[in-house]
């Protein structure tokens, strides 16, 4: 993709995203049979891990993503940031392992999320989880796919919206007030979570906390790609490469489910200063 076709996405050159990614999936899984160091970013509280797989990771994608795009900027949980990013209309966004806690505990529930976006818009998203294989890629207005067919954000409604959460939500009881309301399953990395709903394979999934642009770039892109709906917490639309990477939470469902769920959560959730 070249500067003089405006990042033209087809579906030849999201194969050839897909297929950095899952070679960065591969180098995760022979670095966790190998073996592995674990540091936290907050030691005192034995708070964020970070592993040698992911700063492995972020190396790799750092070389082979601006190979494939040289004049994107980077955004990785994994990099010391640059300012420079900021001036770039090709940005992409990185987190080369999120679900870092499971990925330690080995629960399967992990992801390596890569995101493309463009004057702020997410326009691509590759997502895959490392531990099956499970691949999921998508531009918006070109298509989605998960291990090349075709997935579209859409889902029969149940009695009750099936709803992915994270387990230490759950833990701190964030979902207690839709007990009997919301059918709540637990899953780790927030992007694996993403590329989950944009697959169908639940209605929605929504976190009111902060979160960084690198946790849900991808994974909002594929929902975009796959013709569901998400927006932040606050209800506006994401844009990402912002000065400060923290966003107001996110809430992504199917088409059919997403009124219904931005409604509950109006009239359940508790209110966040």
């Amino acid at each position: 993709m070249s500067k003089e076709s405006e990042g033209r996405m087809d579906k030849a050159w999201l194969d050839g995203l897909a297929e950095v990614v899952r070679e960065a999936g591969r180098l995760v899984e022979e670095i966790a049979r190998q073996g592995f160091d674990t540091q936290f970013k907050h030691p005192e509280e034995r708070r964020d891990p970070v592993t040698t797989a992911d700063l492995a990771c972020d190396a790799f994608l750092k070389e082979r993503l601006l190979t494939l795009l040289p004049e994107a900027g980077w955004l990785s949980e994994e990099t010391k940031d640059r300012p420079d990013r900021l001036e770039k209309r090709w940005v992409w966004i990185v987190d080369p392992i999120d679900g870092t806690r499971e990925f330690v505990r080995r629960i399967p529930e992990y992801a390596i999320s890569v995101a493309l976006a463009r004057d702020g818009e997410p326009v691509a998203g590759a997502v895959v989880n490392p531990a099956t294989g499970d691949l999921f890629l998508g531009a918006v207005g070109v298509g989605a796919w998960r291990n090349g067919t075709p997935m579209v954000c859409s889902r029969i409604r149940g009695e009750r919206l099936t709803i992915l959460g994270s387990r230490s939500e759950m833990n701190r009881g964030e979902f207690e007030p839709f007990a009997g309301i919301l059918e709540v399953r637990a899953v780790g990395s927030i992007a694996y979570k993403l590329a989950l709903v944009a697959a169908g394979e639940a209605d929605g999934t929504f976190s009111l906390g902060p979160k960084h642009e690198w946790d849900i770039a991808a994974g909002v892109a594929l929902v975009l790609a796959a013709g569901g709906r998400v927006h932040d917490g606050a209800g506006r639309p994401f844009r990402f490469n912002q000065p400060h990477t923290l966003t107001r939470g996110i809430v992504a469902a199917t088409r059919e489910a997403y009124g219904d769920l931005a409604l509950l959560i109006e009239r359940h959730a508790p209110r966040r200063a």
